[in-house]
């Protein structure tokens, strides 16, 4: 389960009693404040703090104070304007911090993403519960035969369950054998900080991830993209939700501008145009190389 009956009480207890702020505050992100937004079988995304609404973006590319004499509308276009032309600054202004559960192999393609503070669970200290991400049925496929990092045909019939029941067996084997070398009666026990070698990248992690609204949709616009792993393109996915209710404007024009968007080298605009004039173009007179050609083609063709 991604919460404990005692962590769920103690969100309860502090939305139960908000506090009068001065600061600049988003009604929809105060709506998630707290919340669990469960994510795969046992993982969860929720906010424990932010700062920065839309205003926020805008007084900074103002330079103002307060939320100066322009208009709502004046606001949603000055904001698409620095998301079209890539100005990042403004973005900058605005800061979330989540808490996320979620399996070490998700975890260790996350941390790739460096512009963010990170704190988490210290097995050191700590013994791992036994949650371990086993995937389902529909998410089960064979390697790519196209694409070396990705996945093909979904695994059907007797295939499936062997490989469903291979996980199943080999986490809760490994599990039991962490458990086994931890400090029992009658022994002194494996450190902590060694047993947990033995455990698999399945097993469910927490941290806090503490990011600013530009390198959130940096993030996002490479893992809730579709040719993203599943697993991480999920929680990719309630962040997205999260993020338009807190910054509906800025969401908007990054839906627009950034997800799902492709971009274009010089060489590729020069074909693009040559194409849409009429003329047949071939990798052999577009002066792109053979790598350049078929990412051209993949979007374009």
């Amino acid at each position: 389960m991604p919460l404990t009956p005692e962590q769920q009480a103690e969100i309860d207890e502090l939305r139960a009693h908000p506090r009068p702020t001065l600061r600049a505050v988003s009604e929809g992100m105060e709506r998630h404040l707290y919340k669990a937004h469960p994510v795969l079988d046992h993982g969860l995304v929720r906010v424990i703090d932010y700062m920065g609404d839309d205003g926020a973006i805008t007084q900074a590319a103002r330079v103002s104070y307060g939320r100066g004499t322009k208009s709502v509308s004046n606001d949603e276009g000055l904001i698409r304007y620095l998301m079209r032309h890539w100005h990042s600054t403004p973005f900058e202004m605005c800061e979330v911090k989540f808490h996320v559960k979620l399996p070490v192999f998700v975890a260790r393609q996350w941390i790739r993403h460096r512009t963010a503070n990170v704190n988490e669970y210290s097995a050191r200290y700590s013994i791992l519960d036994r949650e371990f991400y086993i995937p389902a049925p529909e998410h089960l496929a064979a390697q790519s035969t196209v694409n070396n990092q990705g996945r093909g045909q979904v695994l059907e019939g007797d295939e499936a369950a062997r490989v469903l029941d291979l996980l199943r067996e080999d986490a809760m084997r490994s599990y039991d054998h962490y458990e086994a070398m931890l400090s029992q009666e009658g022994q002194q026990g494996l450190a902590r900080e060694l047993a947990r070698m033995n455990l698999p990248a399945n097993v469910y992690t927490q941290w806090y991830w503490k990011v600013d609204l530009h390198n959130l949709f940096h993030f996002l616009r490479l893992r809730a993209d579709a040719h993203a792993q599943y697993e991480i393109r999920a929680y990719a996915e309630a962040i997205c939700g999260i993020v338009r209710d807190w910054v509906p404007f800025a969401y908007a024009a990054f839906e627009d501008y950034r997800l799902g968007g492709a971009q274009l080298s010089a060489r590729g605009v020069e074909v693009l145009r040559r194409r849409l004039a009429g003329e047949e173009v071939t990798q052999e007179n577009s002066g792109m190389s053979k790598g350049e050609w078929r990412e051209f083609e993949a979007v374009w063709g």
